[in-house]
């Protein structure tokens, strides 16, 4: 019954009306990448969210953490930091723990993570001959996290069939949304 009664509001929209929520439509998703814009340029990161992927860094976070990122290039690299990596070769960014520090005078510094829950340090899943990360590496630094919320994330990319339509859904609904 509610499906036929979307399908005559479309029917019942004028070229204007279908124009309007286009433009509504266009305007929500410009909205969302300026809010994104925004957030990289006040945190200095690439990516100033991430989600925790896997269990490496249990207790501190767990799987589905989101965790909130800066990257200000002037704080100095200190061990106990977690940081957020991306490794030459590799698309999926790391999260773990810096372990040891190692400082030259002309501000060249170099560092080796390790995960929480690791038994090793992170040499193995670094490029091939890399014994140890620059700051160039750094995607950012974590600042704090909400539990559990990027778990929505995990999903959506374990079951994209499902992402696909939550997305053409909400697009559905913007779209055929009237205001009375």
């Amino acid at each position: 019954m509610e499906l036929f009664s979307f399908v005559d509001d479309i029917r019942r929209m004028d070229k204007r009306q279908i124009i309007y929520q286009i433009l509504n439509f266009g305007m929500i998703i410009s909205t969302a990448l300026m809010i994104w814009k925004g957030l990289i340029v006040i945190t200095a990161s690439e990516s100033p969210i991430v989600v925790v992927l896997s269990g490496s860094m249990e207790p501190a976070f767990h799987r589905g953490d989101l965790l909130v990122l800066t990257n200000h290039r002037e704080e100095p690299i200190r061990a106990g930091d977690i940081c957020v990596f991306r490794i030459e070769g590799r698309e999926i960014p790391i999260v773990h723990r810096i372990i040891k520090v190692h400082e030259k005078d002309d501000d060249y510094v170099k560092f080796l993570t390790k995960g929480d829950n690791n038994n090793v340090d992170d040499r193995g899943l670094y490029a091939p001959g890399q014994l140890w990360l620059e700051k160039k590496d750094v995607i950012g630094r974590a600042r704090g996290f909400v539990p559990y919320i990027g778990m929505v994330t995990i999903i959506m990319n374990d079951y994209p069939q499902l992402k696909y339509f939550v997305l053409a859904t909400l697009g559905f609904f913007v779209l055929v949304h009237r205001e009375n």
